[in-house]
């Protein structure tokens, strides 16, 4: 089978779907593999590192899409993406199409088969294409969210981990999944006051003996949810409802009541976000404010540090794409 790898093209995004080690994973087994010309320069993976692996170079887009039997991409594609997809063809990566009727419309339109990472299970039912960005998600919510919460940033100035005589800040994380617990251990490591909501009591359970007394957990219901976090400091939405929108868990009534100035990082905004207030941004404009609060929610927040998200999604994705290809080809 014939791979394209394409450069992403969406606002501030540096990953690659396949690493030149993949592309050598791939041309091992007899398949072609094309990658557009400095698709991943800026992260350190050279066309010639790719060459070296047996990948063939395109001077565009348009020359991978119209070579390869699938492509192979990090991020949903954009309207001039869909425009160059074809019956017959396959498409594997993140999609997200729960928030994201017009793209759905349009890979319909298409005639592509198209494959979504964060739908990919394995023989234990989990979501191992997923998991490498969640745990990535995870990890840079909190650290994002400090940053918030600086003056200059819009925040109300408040030190997470705070200091001998001063109260650490809270903060809540609604999800108790792979990103909702690598939050966790960031928050945890940061000497915050940390609480985590999850509607899975086996979960909470499995929390409480990963984290001790080092972290609150509690039964997601609406009074509980807000009753914590209008106290907040730092409300990070870590909620994921497999192939479904996000479930809005934090009203507007409740971002209300919270002190202006706290912040929301909503890492579930892929799916449509689970705060009334959350809407999708970019890395070119992270933030916005609303009801006196800051809110962070970068649909691909991942790309911010590209080139450990792609060595990440590299271990993960090579043995499922190349599934796909040996049954192709």
């Amino acid at each position: 089978m014939h791979i394209g790898v394409p450069q992403e093209i969406k606002t501030h995004e540096y990953r690659v779907g396949l690493t030149p080690a993949a592309v050598r994973e791939f041309t091992s087994r007899g398949h072609q593999v094309t990658v557009q010309q400095g698709a991943a320069a800026s992260i350190g993976f050279t066309d010639d590192a790719y060459r070296a692996a047996g990948a063939t170079i395109a001077a565009s887009a348009a020359e991978v899409f119209a070579a390869a039997d699938m492509i192979v991409k990090v991020k949903e594609p954009l309207a001039a993406e869909i425009a160059m997809l074809r019956e017959g063809q396959v498409l594997f990566t993140y999609l997200h199409l729960a928030a994201d009727k017009a793209q759905t419309e349009g890979l319909i339109r298409c005639g592509a088969t198209c494959i979504a990472y964060e739908t990919v299970t394995d023989a234990r039912g989990a979501l191992p294409l997923l998991a490498p960005m969640s745990e990535v998600a995870g990890r840079m919510s909190v650290h994002v969210g400090a940053h918030c919460l600086e003056k200059e940033a819009g925040g109300a100035g408040v030190l997470l981990g705070g200091v001998p005589g001063v109260q650490a800040g809270r903060v809540v994380i609604i999800g108790g999944g792979v990103s909702g617990t690598n939050a966790a251990m960031m928050a945890v490591g940061l000497g915050a006051h940390v609480t985590i909501f999850d509607r899975s009591i086996t979960r909470l359970k499995e929390l409480d003996v990963q984290f001790g007394s080092s972290v609150q957990t509690l039964y997601s219901t609406t009074a509980a949810i807000e009753a914590v976090v209008i106290e907040a400091d730092l409300v990070i939405g870590a909620v994921l409802v497999p192939g479904a929108a996000a479930p809005k868990l934090v009203t507007r009534d409740m971002v209300r009541q919270m002190r202006p100035g706290s912040v929301v990082v909503d890492i579930a905004i892929d799916q449509g976000g689970c705060l009334e207030t959350s809407r999708p941004t970019s890395h070119a404009a992270p933030t916005y404010i609303e009801e006196g609060l800051v809110h962070d929610c970068i649909t691909n927040m991942p790309g911010a540090v590209a080139r450990t998200s792609t060595l990440a999604l590299g271990n993960a994705t090579p043995p499922f794409a190349l599934a796909l290809a040996d049954k192709g080809s």
